[in-house]
């Protein structure tokens, strides 16, 4: 069976211009006359049942239902590998991660279609008043980011591809227990003092848990250790993916792979299961030598989740500031002034030079 391709156009009921998605607020509106149309919400438990996860491993057979799966225009951009989904009658753009010029193509993108959304809940005056400040809090930052940050104009409204797997874990290790305990000794000046110890004792064991939603960025396009510190991520505000939350907005298609997300959610899981493996050894200190994982019932959903983000070129360099479009958390890379450093530091010499200088004439 094909794979539908389809354009999603939201024209304004009175005057023909394109609605656009408004942050907050479940509704469309048109910026030229004013028209708002609402979008249509269904009850919590409609939205839960029909939420389901899909099995991973016939989505790696590529055995889904045709249902599924869809087709989208996608560009790639060279310089930094982000595949952004355009509009049909878009023929050149700036990329919104690294502000690269990009040539439009009519590349078709087969892939698992979105199942929820996490709609913008901040505008983008809101998201742009949390990177000024945000921005204003560097230091040693060059003077012509403080400039960008008191005028910078647009941001972009980017909704990131993102897997969220649910998988059961067993989890067989081997370690060792440290227990605390103390000694009297005597110093070489003759007094007693007391040392703490830790006795080691051999530990093994499982350990089982259920992880639920473990999220990972189905992208290379920003840099993973960033978009982590955008989290914790609401996911009692997903709602059932609608075509309506995209207008006026771009989305990422995903460009990592369902089995090197599962890879990179298991690292994630590893840090959790060794907490626990912790907490099972007991003791004062504990020492993990061996784990043993075995997977189960590994289901996924594919999810989109909103983020503002403005790409700003310094000295020829890219660099990327993001608000989290939920929450208003902010991350981003930073240049460095080298000047301004350079000028602290000798400063700071001249500071300590005139306090030695102050505390040797007071010696006199």
């Amino acid at each position: 069976m094909p794979i539908s391709q389809t354009e999603h156009r939201f024209p304004c009921a009175q005057c023909g211009a394109s609605l656009r998605f408004v942050p907050g607020q479940a509704r469309l509106n048109c910026a030229y006359c004013g028209h708002e149309q609402p979008i249509p919400q269904i009850d919590d438990d409609t939205r839960l049942t029909a939420l389901q996860s899909l099995d991973y491993h016939e989505a790696v057979a590529d055995t889904l239902p045709p249902s599924e799966l869809e087709e989208t225009r996608v560009v790639h951009c060279d310089t930094c590998g982000a595949d952004v989904q355009f509009e049909a009658n878009v023929h050149s753009a700036d990329c919104p991660f690294c502000a690269s010029p990009v040539v439009t193509d009519t590349g078709i993108n087969r892939h698992i279609k979105p199942q929820a959304i996490v709609p913008f809940k901040l505008s983008e005056a809101q998201a742009k008043h949390k990177m000024k400040d945000w921005l204003r809090g560097l230091w040693f930052a060059p003077s012509a980011l403080s400039k960008y940050a008191r005028s910078t104009g647009h941001l972009n409204g980017l909704y990131v591809p993102y897997w969220a797997f649910d998988v059961a874990t067993d989890s067989q290790y081997t370690g060792q227990r440290g227990t605390y305990y103390y000694v009297t000794v005597k110093g070489s000046d003759g007094k007693t003092r007391r040392e703490r110890r830790t006795r080691w004792s051999a530990a093994s064991g499982k350990v089982s848990r259920q992880f639920l939603d473990v999220l990972v960025m189905a992208s290379n396009a920003l840099p993973r250790a960033n978009i982590r510190k955008l989290e914790p991520w609401t996911l009692a505000d997903l709602q059932l993916y609608s075509a309506d939350y995209l207008s006026g907005f771009r989305a990422e298609a995903y460009s990592v792979e369902l089995p090197e997300g599962f890879d990179i959610a298991k690292q994630r899981m590893a840090e959790q299961i060794e907490a626990d493996i912790r907490r099972d050894i007991g003791g004062d200190e504990q020492r993990v030598s061996s784990v043993s994982t075995e997977y189960d019932d590994e289901r996924f959903k594919h999810l989109l989740l909103p983020i503002w983000m403005a790409a700003y070129r310094y000295r020829g360099k890219s660099y990327r500031f993001i608000v989290n479009g939920q929450t208003g958390r902010v991350q981003g890379e930073r240049p460095w002034s080298w000047p301004k450093i350079a000028g602290a530091v000798l400063a700071g010499l001249v500071i300590l030079a005139l306090a030695f200088y102050i505390a040797e004439m007071g010696g006199f």
